[in-house]
């Protein structure tokens, strides 16, 4: 079932209502990559973004992070470390707004 993104589907299946695949999940909005920062939530991980910002007084770039609550269906099988595409969601609960929607590269 396409989802309206050019990503693959995963190979696992579930009975998540929540998984855009499986389930009746629209997404709409940002579509973000980064890394799995933890796995301790069910059916919940956290993944982490660096990006750089421009600081003019120093006329450097400084690193920052951002930590974003995302949902993990069960047909996506995550690890800490596995990097992974989101997309934004209607929101699910108070602090998740997005879904896993692919995985890019997991651990070797």
């Amino acid at each position: 079932m396409a989802i309206g993104l050019n990503v693959s589907e995963p190979d696992g299946t579930c009975a998540d209502e929540s998984c855009p695949f499986h389930g009746n999940l629209s997404v709409r909005g940002q579509v973000i990559e980064g890394e799995v920062a933890s796995t301790a939530m069910d059916k919940t991980v956290v993944v982490e973004r660096e990006y750089d910002v421009f600081v003019p007084k120093y006329d450097r770039y400084m690193k920052r992070r951002s930590r974003v609550s995302v949902h993990a269906p069960d047909c996506f099988d995550l690890t800490e470390g596995d990097t992974v595409r989101i997309a934004e969601t209607r929101p699910l609960s108070k602090t998740k707004s997005h879904v896993v929607v692919e995985l890019v590269e997991g651990e070797e």
